[in-house]
C-alpha cells in the first residue's frame, strides 16, 4: 500500500485518477483541496479529505505526514507560487516523490503550425507561468516527474505515447483518462521516469490544431 497525497483533488484528471486508484489498488488517498464538500467520497476507509490551500505552507506541510507520493493537479495564475510552496513543504516533511501536471509548450517544444497555434492560444501569462513553475520543480532536488499533456479531451479512451524534454512534441490532443492512467502507473511504480519531463499525446492526432477546435 502506498500513501498518496493528491493536491487539487477536485480537478477532472485528479478525480479520474482517484477513481482508478480506488478500483485497481489498495493505496490510501489523502485528498487536499479547497471546498472539500465538492467531492463525493466512495471509500471512507481509504479516502481522507483535507480542507486546505496549497499556498498555506503550514497546512500543506502537515498534510505531507506519512506520505509516499505527492501528485499535484494544480493550475492557475499562481502556479509558480504553488510550485514553490509544494517544494518547500515536501522538503520540510522529507517527502521526495512528486508527480506534477504541467502543459505542452513550456520549452517551446511544439513544432510547426500547431506550435504557432499553441503559442497564440496560451501566450500572455499561461505558458510563461507554467514554464516558471516547471523550472522550480526541476531545480527542487525532488524525485519529480513533470507531465506535459497535449490539449485535453473528455474522450472515453486510454491511448497515449510519450516524448522527452528536448524532443519535439507529438500530436495535438490526449484524453484526460489517458493522463490519469499515466499518473496511476507512476504511483504504482514510482521509480519510473524520475527526473523526466514527459510530453503526452494520443498517437495519430497530428495536425494544425486539436480536432475539437
Amino acid at each position: 500500500m502506498t500513501n498518496v497525497l493528491i493536491l487539487g483533488a477536485h480537478g477532472q484528471i485528479a478525480r479520474l485518477a482517484t477513481s482508478q486508484l480506488l478500483q485497481e489498488t489498495d493505496h490510501h488517498l489523502r485528498l487536499f483541496l479547497r471546498q472539500p464538500e465538492r467531492l463525493t467520497i466512495t471509500d471512507q476507509a481509504r479516502e481522507e479529505v483535507v480542507d486546505g490551500d496549497v499556498l498555506d505552507s503550514a497546512a500543506l506541510t502537515k498534510a505531507m505526514a506519512g506520505i509516499d507520493v505527492v501528485y499535484a493537479n494544480l493550475g492557475n495564475a499562481k502556479i509558480e507560487a504553488q510550485a514553490k510552496s509544494v517544494v518547500a513543504a515536501m522538503t520540510k516533511a522529507g517527502v521526495k516523490r512528486l508527480i506534477w501536471i504541467s502543459t505542452l509548450g513550456i520549452y517551446d517544444e511544439v513544432p510547426g503550425a500547431f506550435g504557432q497555434w499553441n503559442h497564440q492560444m496560451l501566450d500572455g501569462g499561461y505558458l510563461e507561468t507554467y514554464a516558471a513553475a516547471a523550472k522550480v520543480i526541476e531545480q527542487s532536488g525532488l524525485a519529480y516527474t513533470i507531465i506535459r499533456p497535449a490539449w485535453l479531451s473528455n474522450a472515453d479512451t486510454v491511448s497515449y505515447e510519450l516524448t522527452q524534454k528536448g524532443e519535439p512534441f507529438k500530436g495535438t490532443e490526449v484524453s484526460r483518462k489517458s493522463i490519469a492512467d499515466l499518473v496511476v502507473k507512476l504511483i504504482n511504480d514510482p521509480q519510473q521516469h524520475i527526473g523526466e519531463s514527459l510530453g503526452v499525446n494520443q498517437p495519430g492526432t497530428d495536425g494544425d490544431k486539436p480536432s475539437f477546435y
